[in-house]
């Protein structure tokens, strides 16, 4: 095997343990009654990650027990904490940085006004909205 495919088999490899973890952090979103998950392929659009996870919830405080439930199952299951966190001042949208994968926490109101399934409505989806 050359270098270039063992390279190739490397990030096919490393791509599907991100998809395996964003599942992960849909699971346990949907635990907190996050709700419409889904999960959207942008690794060959943006090149920083692969995968973004998307879920609501209906207020801020249900955004809030979210990323709780998000962060504290990917650390308990994975040994994973975030790179970073954006937007938990208010929780009304947080962005929370795995590397490989993002997980973006929305209200209900801020979903769909930024409408992040439109955005990037040319990009593979692995999980179907629920």
């Amino acid at each position: 095997m050359d270098t270039n495919s063992s390279l190739v088999s490397e990030e096919a490899s490393a791509a599907a343990d991100y998809l395996g973890l964003a599942r992960m952090a849909v699971t346990a979103a949907s635990e907190k009654l996050g709700h419409d998950s889904l999960i959207i392929d942008v690794g060959d659009v943006i090149g920083v990650t692969d995968y973004f996870v998307v879920t609501a919830g209906s207020t801020t405080r249900q955004v809030r027990a979210i990323v709780d439930e998000v962060e504290e199952q990917l650390t308990l299951g994975a040994d994973l904490k975030p790179v970073n966190v954006e937007g938990s001042d208010y929780y009304e949208w947080v962005l929370m940085d795995y590397g490989g994968f993002m997980v973006h926490v929305l209200t209900d109101e801020q979903r769909a006004f930024y409408d992040l399934e439109r955005l990037w409505a040319d990009c593979p989806r692995p999980v179907p909205t629920a």
